[in-house]
């Protein structure tokens, strides 16, 4: 026995010998040398995100324990308290797979991203995003992100077909780090998410040109019930530091709220509206169509900061439409409620040292408001993705963190103001930071406030939303790998001493405040 097994351990020796020298060329197995370098046809990018925190914020429902996306003591149920320290970490992980097939030589292109994300212990064996740290893990939480595949027809031209990203601003959504899309354009306040549909570019050194047919919710395939985005949008170089746009969006909808995120829904009379902090209209259940465009126009100088020390960049957009009715009982769809408001912001910057992240930025915002909501039969304020997505405007490149909403986020996005209607009372404010590189490009450190009022009070409150304090610590241990340290405080005003936003109290609620330290790494 001994010796067969001797004998069939002499006779495998070559392939463990090849196993083992894999790498080298000079040895082969099956007639065909074993590859040194990866296929470059496919590419791997992984972005990690993970966050330690302690906050004073927490919902009262204890179903909304995984993600809770929308305004501070709004119908997410999220209150402040001294009674209670919300301890917790969190984790993202986002793959980004590239397949581009050398036989059609860059022309064509699969791009694949997903989302991973959860809270430290959270639940195991089930099925669901957001969740599957728990004990034993084996949960099945992979959310797709984006499918899509980008054509390349001629130079300067690009098709996009699929789930991708639906960004308000032209830059090129592959080829332009995030941070871009924050700061230009309409910087993700009204369109900031992702949506299947089909998007041509056009990108030159002058003049970058966007298209974009989007479905939103299909609904009933035989039905005309659908939300349509379309989308134009134009920007020119008009000069080495200036550039200039403009832009059309519309949505189209005839779904009657059918459809929507789990049992919110969609729409404007959702509860999705109210969840994330945008204007619920008070428009009964009657079948409804309707369109809304947004007819805008925005600039940047100095986009990137470093053509001299001077940067600025701002938008204006309207939206405008109507919501039509049919009355039970009628066969015309002759309720008719107008839309019509105005959005503003101006961010402006000096680069006083060698860096980036050696500067003073100021941030402004202003929208429209409503004060009596559609008794009138037309609501004045400002409408955006977050009406039919969840969320789907972000507004989140100033630098503030409690008053407006921070990016840092993986299953808690919330925030005072976290669409800019602000639940249809609009608002003025912004957000002021000094940023310096103590180390250049190594070690980061930033101080900023912020400040808001409501353009309308609410009944019960006043105008003046409250102020803001923060900081932040950062340090790059290599390329795309960053650990940072943040701290926020939030003033309350008077505009949380009305029970309609103050989430029904009768006094005015704690100031809320919180902490976290992260780590991030892109991985490429």
């Amino acid at each position: 026995m001994n010796k067969r097994i001797w004998t069939l351990c002499l006779l495998m020796m070559p392939f463990w010998l090849g196993a083992q020298e894999a790498g080298d060329t000079r040895f082969k197995g099956f007639d065909k040398a074993v590859p040194t370098k990866a296929n470059k046809q496919l590419q791997a990018f992984v972005y990690f995100y993970q966050q330690n925190v302690a906050m004073n914020m927490a919902p009262e429902n204890d179903f909304l324990k995984g993600q809770i996306v929308g305004r501070l003591f709004g119908a997410n149920t999220t209150t402040t308290s001294n009674k209670f320290t919300a301890l917790y970490a969190e984790q993202r992980a986002i793959p980004f797979f590239i397949y581009s097939p050398s036989i059609f030589d860059g022309k064509a292109t699969l791009r694949a991203s997903f989302e991973i994300d959860w809270t430290w212990g959270d639940v195991a064996y089930g099925t669901g995003g957001n969740f599957g740290s728990a004990i034993s893990a084996d949960q099945v939480n992979l959310q797709t992100q984006n499918l899509e595949v980008e054509f390349v027809p001629a130079k300067y031209w690009t098709i996009n077909v699929g789930l991708q990203r639906m960004f308000d601003t032209p830059h090129d959504l592959y080829r332009t780090f995030f941070e871009k899309f924050t700061t230009t354009g309409y910087r993700l306040a009204f369109f900031g998410t992702d949506g299947v549909g089909i998007s041509v570019r056009r990108q030159s050194d002058r003049h970058k040109l966007k298209a974009g047919f989007y479905k939103l919710y299909e609904n009933n395939v035989e039905l005309n019930d659908d939300v349509t985005l379309f989308e134009l949008n134009s920007q020119y170089n008009v000069a080495p530091k200036w550039n200039v746009g403009a832009s059309v969006y519309w949505v189209k909808d005839n779904s009657s709220g059918k459809g929507g995120v789990s049992i919110l829904g969609q729409g404007y009379a959702s509860p999705l509206t109210a969840y994330n902090g945008a204007f619920r209209f008070p428009i009964g259940a009657d079948p409804y169509h309707s369109d809304v465009v947004w007819l805008g126009t925005y600039f940047a100088r100095n986009e990137e900061m470093m053509l001299d020390r001077f940067f600025l960049s701002g938008f204006l957009n309207y939206n405008l439409g109507s919501i039509r009715q049919k009355p039970t009982g009628s066969e015309n769809y002759s309720k008719k409620t107008k839309i019509g408001g105005l959005a503003a912001n101006l961010r402006a910057g000096y680069r006083y040292g060698q860096t980036t992240g050696d500067a003073v930025i100021a941030d402004m915002i202003f929208t429209s408001g409503d004060n009596n909501g559609v008794a009138d039969g037309k609501y004045s304020g400002v409408i955006t993705s977050n009406t039919w997505g969840s969320p789907g405007g972000i507004f989140i490149g100033h630098g503030g963190y409690l008053l407006f909403p921070h990016g840092n986020v993986v299953n808690r996005f919330v925030a005072a103001v976290t669409d800019i209607s602000n639940i249809g009372y609009g608002v003025t404010g912004g957000t002021i930071n000094l940023h310096k590189d103590l180390i250049p490009n190594k070690l980061h450190s930033k101080i900023g406030g912020a400040g808001g009022f409501s353009v309308i009070a609410p009944n019960g409150g006043g105008n003046f939303m409250g102020w803001e304090v923060n900081a932040k610590l950062g340090y790059d241990f290599g390329a795309f790998l960053t650990v940072e340290a943040h701290g926020a405080y939030m003033g309350l005003g008077n505009f949380y001493d009305s029970k309609l936003t103050n989430g029904n109290v009768d006094t005015r609620p704690v100031n809320p405040w919180l902490g976290f330290v992260c780590l991030k790494w892109l991985m490429f």
